[in-house]
């Protein structure tokens, strides 16, 4: 696979030296201070992809190799009347980068929040800070900070009383942590949104169930795929993280069913699938290894972390060291090394997929540093070393390395 990280840009205090130190030569980045649903001007992502490719000598080697993300607006996934203009500027936004030679772009169809988490600094035994999801203060938070109207219907009487009991004994600093890390908007911002204004963004899809959501996504991909496939672009939806509905909200995007649906929708092969082991990994009924061997040809790009589900409840999770956690990697990387294989003999121009570590933790001297959450230099730094020794041995076993 192709090594990666993903980079938030020229504020992001990992840099571009670090990325390249660590041993990737691509880097995965976006376009951030765009206004989602503006067109991206191929001036600025050729100003980009200098910054990466060619702004010092030193970072020569470096490629923008994917674009994560080229984000989905809102009333797409309304399927509003408005949803034709963004679409339009959606296909634009392609075309620019396809100008520009950038020819992997991963998206996510996620309602409102791209992903949850209810703690940011979970500490683990070896002293490392990771991402941490709890049911019971994600119930906490729908029910008796947010104040969402039916949520109880979504919780079982235990979380409830459970919930109920534990916020009366946190101080309001404590309640504004969690407010702010549920609330955390679009990865790499570091704003939330107000809790004033969120449970109207909530109230827009009071009329859109699992059904909707559904339709509204294939409309969108019966759009843009076939031009993203006259492009030459990779599409690759990023799965629903977590993947199962909260606030009330419907996710689509989150079993292999749900995969087979979207790919059948429209059925090009630019039409594709971040394979992201984290998000797919939390649910105990996913096949990972299975579902690489079956979707294999639409896999464009490849996010590799694990969680671990507690033992006494399997709706709570935590970012687990990559070699350690509920995923099974060393099948995964056999599997996705399998699929380039397969590739490389049928003569694929891409018969190699770009990889990103996910989630490393805060670790060692990163201990004192403000990163965005889960995207600290030394903590992907390991998994990349951990993965790199995992894919050698693996390419040996094959007799490709």
């Amino acid at each position: 696979m192709i090594q990666t990280m993903r980079w938030f840009g020229p504020n992001d205090p990992v840099s571009l030296m670090d990325i390249r130190q660590a041993g990737c030569s691509g880097v995965v980045t976006a376009l951030h201070q765009i206004p989602v649903g503006q067109v991206w001007p191929i001036e600025a992502i050729e100003d980009r992809k200098k910054l990466v490719e060619t702004g010092n000598d030193q970072y020569t080697e470096l490629k923008w190799l994917v674009v994560e993300s080229l984000p989905v607006h809102e009333d797409i996934k309304k399927g509003l009347p408005s949803r034709e203009d963004y679409i339009h500027n959606y296909k634009e936004s392609l075309r620019n980068l396809a100008t520009c030679g950038i020819k992997t772009v991963c998206y996510n169809f996620m309602p409102v929040l791209d992903w949850s988490r209810t703690i940011l600094d979970h500490t683990l035994p070896e002293g490392q800070k990771t991402l941490r999801f709890v049911w019971e203060d994600f119930a906490l938070f729908d029910l008796y900070i947010l104040q969402r109207p039916g949520a109880f219907a979504d919780y079982e009487t235990s979380v409830q009383e459970a919930a109920l009991s534990k916020i009366k004994t946190m101080t309001p600093e404590e309640i504004g942590t969690l407010t702010n890390t549920v609330l955390l908007g679009l990865p790499g911002s570091e704003e939330a949104f107000e809790l004033t204004e969120f449970q109207g963004l909530l109230n827009n899809y009071a009329e859109i169930g699992d059904k909707e959501l559904r339709q509204n996504l294939y409309y969108f991909v019966s759009q843009i795929a076939p031009l993203a496939q006259d492009l030459g672009i990779n599409l690759c939806i990023h799965p629903d993280d977590p993947p199962r509905s909260l606030l009330g909200l419907p996710r689509v995007v989150s079993t292999a069913a749900d995969l087979e649906q979207l790919l059948q929708s429209c059925d090009v092969r630019a039409n594709g699938i971040t394979f992201c082991t984290g998000s797919l990994g939390v649910r105990a009924d996913n096949d990972l290894p299975g579902m690489i061997r079956r979707f294999g040809d639409r896999i464009h790009f490849v996010h590799l972390r694990t969680t671990k589900r507690d033992a006494d409840n399997p709706l709570n999770f935590h970012e687990a060291p990559h070699l350690e956690g509920d995923v099974d990697m060393y099948e995964v990387v056999k599997a996705l090394t399998e699929e380039e294989i397969r590739r490389k003999s049928e003569k694929y121009a891409d018969n190699q997929l770009p990889m990103r570590p996910d989630h490393g933790f805060q670790m060692l001297d990163d201990l004192h540093k403000k990163t965005y959450p889960g995207y600290s230099a030394i903590g992907r730094l390991k998994a990349l070393a951990e993965l790199r020794g995992l894919e050698m041995s693996i390419l040996r076993s094959f007799n490709q390395f």
